[in-house]
């Protein structure tokens, strides 16, 4: 594949010092380690699609500013690949049509009683939005602990580390809503 005139990690620090952001900061905003995001702008790491795509939204720049029409096909096939896994291996409920390939899904997710949610263990680039229908479930967005009950939501980065369980007697519902950039 050609590369760019300029490469990812030039034109990656030429935005983020435009836009003033520390490093620090674009670790904040985009999940990853401060170091892992210098070893990118000094051409050490090679990052992944996914972290491409991930740093693009820090910058709210649209991914085709770093990507190539062959990443850009690879990201819409990973996104393709984990909607499968995830209505195949879990109690989700689609309730998007065609959702395989859009960026925004909605779900409707049965947890049975006391059990965690093994399929939530993980993070991933986007954001979610959980909104509880029936029982108690404790959401951990990294260290953060959020117990959930009907008609409470939470809206979080998906870039951080998270999972569910649910903590009743009684099979818990909820409606996720996921975006993937």
């Amino acid at each position: 594949m050609p590369r760019p005139k300029e490469s990812f990690e030039s034109r990656m620090k030429k935005l983020r010092l435009k836009t003033g952001l520390s490093l620090k900061q674009l670790a904040n905003e985009t999940g990853y380690s401060s170091e892992y995001l210098k070893k990118i702008e000094k051409g050490q790491v090679i990052p992944p699609v996914s972290a491409i795509i991930q740093i693009a939204k820090a910058f709210s720049v649209e991914s085709g500013t770093f990507l190539s029409a062959d990443q850009q096909k690879a990201s819409e096939e990973q996104r393709r690949k984990s909607f499968l896994v995830r209505t195949e291996a879990y109690a989700y409920q689609t309730l998007t049509p065609g959702a395989e390939t859009k960026h925004l899904k909605a779900f409707l997710v049965t947890v049975d009683p006391r059990k965690e949610h093994m399929g939530v263990d993980y993070h991933h680039e986007g954001e979610e939005f959980i909104y509880v229908l029936e029982g108690k479930v404790e959401m951990m967005v990294g260290e953060e602990k959020n117990v959930l009950t009907k008609g409470q939501s939470l809206h979080f980065n998906s870039a951080i580390s998270h999972k569910l369980r649910n903590l009743g007697d009684k099979p818990a519902r909820f409606i996720a809503v996921i975006y993937t950039p």
